[in-house]
């Protein structure tokens, strides 16, 4: 029998929370349509607990036409009041207007940069971050460089995007490992 091998201590709580941790959470996401979805559901867990967002992922993804950023960036009236209406995602209004306003500017991004990774990943100079933590403590919730993506964002007209916010994003798509050295999925 192979033995379990060893997590961050954080993903511990729900199977869909190890998943993630195993299978997503820090490694590079080098696609502008996965990189959208990331920071889509970065805005709506501002101020809730990222297993809430996980668990509702699939409808996030159905009610926001797969992340399709044209899509979502063309969202009028009608769109708006039955994403209000849905059950199945946080039905926030200001987050809702948030989204729109990103893709948006995300498309400017596009436009100027040739893809949203192009410009994100500048900031870290095209490869990840690799933090060297033994300790959950020791992770912070933003930094200095999440602080200076987050003024840029917000000058480039997003919305929901404060450091916090943006630091996890950069782990949710591995600009920054921050998996505990002694993590087997480091």
């Amino acid at each position: 029998m192979e033995a379990e091998k060893e997590r961050c201590a954080w993903c511990l709580k729900t199977p869909l929370y190890r998943e993630y941790h195993d299978l997503e959470w820090g490694k590079p996401v080098r696609d502008d349509a996965k990189m959208f979805e990331f920071l889509i559901l970065e805005t709506f867990q501002a101020g809730l607990s990222w297993l809430t967002i996980l668990n509702k992922r699939e409808h996030f993804r159905a009610a926001f036409d797969q992340f399709d950023v044209q899509k979502v960036a063309a969202y009028e009236h009608d769109k708006i009041m039955e994403l209000l209406e849905n059950p199945g995602i946080i039905r926030n209004k200001l987050k809702i207007y948030a989204a729109i306003t990103n893709a948006q500017a995300y498309i400017r991004v596009q436009q100027e940069f040739g893809t949203f990774c192009d410009y994100i990943w500048g900031f870290v100079n095209h490869k990840p971050i690799e933090n060297e933590f033994t300790s959950l403590k020791q992770i912070p919730a933003k930094t200095a460089l999440s602080d200076a993506i987050s003024k840029d964002l917000k000058k480039r007209g997003f919305k929901f995007v404060g450091s916090t916010t943006i630091y996890a994003h950069m782990q949710a798509t591995g600009m920054v490992n921050d998996h505990l050295l002694q993590c087997d999925f480091r």
